[in-house]
C-alpha cells in the first residue's frame, strides 16, 4: 500500500513526499485517477492559486475523482481551501472550488498586519481530543504560509488568530485539512502527519 500526494500543478510537492517518506511510508506523486484510488489515502497540498490548482484538476479529470474519495484526505494549505464552495482569489470573478464544505474561502481582514501570513502561529483546538492532535500541546506553533482562509465553521477542529480568527484544522467526514504547513513545522508537524496516516 502507498500514499498519493496529488499533483495540483503547484508548487510544495517534494517537501511534503519527502516528510511522509521519513515517517516510513511509501509515496508516489500522481496526476492519475486509477493510481489515486488505488492509495492507501490521499494527500493534497499546494502553495499556488485556486485557479491554477482548480483549472489543473478540471484538465485531469480529477474533481469527480476527489469528491467521491472514500479513504482519508489530507489538505494541506491549499489544499484545505480547495474544499470549499468558492474563493474570491479571483480579481474579476470568484473561482468555484471542491464544494465539499459549504463555506467560501476569502482574504484575510488582518488591519495593519502584512500578507500574506507567514511564519509561527498557534492553533487553538476546538473540538476535544481529536486525533489529528494526538500527542501535541494545546496552543502549540506551526508554520503558516496565505493569505486566503476559511472563516470557523462547523467543520473547524482548531483555529488561529491572524487579524482575524480562521480555520487552521478542518474535518468533514473524511476530508480533513490543515492551513499551515506540517511538512514545515518540526516535531509538532511531524507527529500530526503520523497520526494522519496511521489512523
Amino acid at each position: 500500500m502507498y500514499i498519493a500526494i496529488l499533483d495540483v500543478g503547484c508548487s510544495n510537492l517534494s517537501s511534503v513526499k519527502w516528510a511522509v517518506q521519513k515517517l516510513g511510508y511509501d509515496v508516489v506523486i500522481t496526476k492519475n485517477s486509477s493510481t489515486i484510488l488505488k492509495s492507501q489515502k490521499l494527500l493534497i497540498p499546494g502553495v499556488g492559486t485556486a485557479k491554477t490548482a482548480m483549472q489543473h484538476l478540471s484538465i485531469n479529470n480529477l474533481v469527480e475523482i476527489i469528491k467521491n474519495y472514500k479513504k482519508p484526505v489530507l489538505g494541506i494549505c491549499l489544499g484545505l481551501q480547495l474544499f470549499g464552495t468558492f474563493s474570491t482569489e479571483g480579481s474579476k470573478q470568484t473561482i468555484s472550488m471542491l464544494q465539499i464544505i459549504n463555506e467560501s474561502i476569502s482574504l484575510l481582514h488582518v488591519k495593519n498586519l502584512p500578507l500574506p501570513h507567514t511564519g509561527w502561529n498557534t492553533v487553538f483546538t476546538t473540538v476535544n481530543n481529536h486525533f489529528l492532535l494526538k500527542g501535541i500541546t494545546k496552543k502549540s506553533y506551526f508554520y503558516f504560509l496565505h493569505s486566503y482562509a476559511m472563516n470557523l465553521n462547523k467543520y473547524t477542529v482548531a483555529q488561529t488568530y491572524y487579524g482575524q480568527y480562521f480555520s487552521s484544522i478542518i474535518q468533514k467526514n473524511n476530508f480533513f485539512g490543515v492551513q499551515f504547513h506540517p511538512e514545515k513545522s518540526g516535531n509538532c508537524g511531524s507527529i500530526l502527519l503520523k497520526n494522519f496516516l496511521e489512523t
